[in-house]
């Protein structure tokens, strides 16, 4: 097989990683851009040296000469756009969240699963350097079996706005778009066990705080500080069917000191730190050892995860082999992720 011939649909601020991943891998060539604004499409095209750009992305799918897309669109977007690109016969790389319902899920699932060619979901947290590091550790026996975790993210202020504040557009707020990464992130260090049920809590409190003068925070293209309908924050605990558990806060806006980025899980030989920054605690000689390992980043590289992320892709449509991050996998999110949602509604313990 030649060079994979790869169209980005949804030329956003996300998109940037997708391409320049792609113009880094000696086996992508970038060959179309699709966006609703054209313009937008015709910049990315002449930055990355696509030759075709489109507006509608069903005339880009009926292209013959595109093998794969990578689909950064609105997360509404997501489901109808990841079902005609598997009935196009493309190989897709969809950003999270899958989509926004369950329902979505199980419809591009069908659709992944019939049209037989590589569907990865961008969990991108999953491709970091460090992971792999500590999957290593896992594998040797350092930290045993792991049975619980905790995981933060919390933003000060950090409601993006525009479509990231329209719950129609985007499924939620900070749960569906960061909480996403920490829920999958952990769930997949802890072997991706079957869940029991998810008991959550989501709160409609402080709005978009928008008023707050003096703390630069990023804004999406369209914000717009009128518009804001995805909650402010968002806790939950997920048990697992072998007796683990995972406990999770995300927040776009919370009166906290600071923002916090804080990932942690636990075994039953030793433990370790993702955010804020790599760490292993373990024993040797009856004694506790905190190990710092000495690595290029002990933070959460984007960059390298991105490319790590984009090589696996081209690498599994080159093989014919099946990506770690299967449609499956975004399938049982979402009902995490749902699951969640309805819990918090219905002051109640959903089981899945």
């Amino acid at each position: 097989m030649d060079k994979v011939r790869v169209a980005v649909i949804g030329a956003g601020s996300i998109s940037e990683s997708h391409l320049n991943s792609y113009q880094n891998n000696p086996e992508a060539e970038i060959v179309a851009i699709c966006d609703l604004n054209g313009e937008r499409a015709k910049a990315a095209a002449q930055k990355y040296g696509a030759q075709k750009t489109y507006t509608d992305y069903h005339e880009l799918l009926a292209d013959p000469e595109v093998d794969a897309v990578s689909i950064c669109t609105w997360n509404n977007q997501h489901a109808e756009i990841s079902i005609a690109a598997a009935k196009a016969g493309k190989h897709v790389l969809v950003e999270k969240p899958l989509c926004r319902t369950v329902e979505e899920a199980l419809q591009i699932q069908e659709a992944a699963h019939a049209g037989g060619k590589v569907f990865q979901v961008g969990y991108v947290r999953r491709f970091d350097p460090n992971v792999a590091v500590l999957q290593s550790f896992m594998e040797s026996g350092e930290i045993g079996e792991l049975y619980y975790a905790k995981a933060s993210l919390l933003r000060r202020v950090g409601n993006p706005g525009g479509w990231f504040a329209d719950k129609d557009r985007s499924g939620g707020g900070p749960l569906i778009d960061i909480g996403v990464h920490a829920i999958d992130l952990c769930w997949y260090m802890m072997g991706k066990p079957k869940v029991k049920s998810v008991s959550g809590n989501v709160y409609h409190k402080l709005g978009n705080r928008s008023h707050v003068k003096n703390y630069s925070f990023y804004k999406a293209a369209d914000y717009d500080a009128s518009k804001n309908t995805v909650e402010d924050m968002a806790n939950a605990l997920i048990r697992f069917e072998n007796g683990a558990s995972l406990l999770v806060d995300v927040s776009f806006s919370l009166h906290a000191k600071q923002d916090e980025a804080a990932i942690k899980l636990f075994g039953t030989n030793g433990g370790f730190e993702i955010d804020p920054a790599l760490v292993i605690v373990t024993e040797k000689n009856d004694t506790i050892l905190n190990i710092e390992p000495q690595v290029d980043h002990k933070g959460f590289n984007f960059a390298a995860a991105f490319q790590n992320e984009i090589n696996h892709f081209i690498e599994n449509i080159k093989n014919g082999t099946e990506p770690i991050a299967t449609v499956d996998d975004g399938v049982e999110m979402m009902k995490i992720l749902n699951g969640i949602y309805e819990s918090s509604e219905k002051g109640v313990e959903i089981q899945l």
